[in-house]
């Protein structure tokens, strides 16, 4: 699948490359460190808040924690 900004869509696909190799042998087999894709994954973050950045979307209203926030916290009767 592509990326939603085309211009990251080689960056996505050297993502998911190491994701997928990541996952099935490493993961699968009991190893949860991910470390070994986090260069890929923050070029490919990168690219896509530069792309975002360049057709004005805000940053700060995509990068929200809604779950577990006193905001969404309910009172239990």
């Amino acid at each position: 699948m592509n990326s939603i900004a085309g211009a990251c869509t080689h960056l996505k696909r050297e993502y998911d490359n190491c994701f997928k190799l990541w996952f099935s042998q490493k993961f699968l087999k009991g190893v949860s460190d991910d470390s070994m894709c986090s260069n890929y994954f923050n070029e490919y973050k990168q690219c896509l808040q530069q792309a975002m950045k360049d057709q004005n979307i805000n940053l700060d209203e995509v990068d929200v924690t809604h779950l577990e926030t006193d905001k969404n916290k309910t009172k239990e009767s």
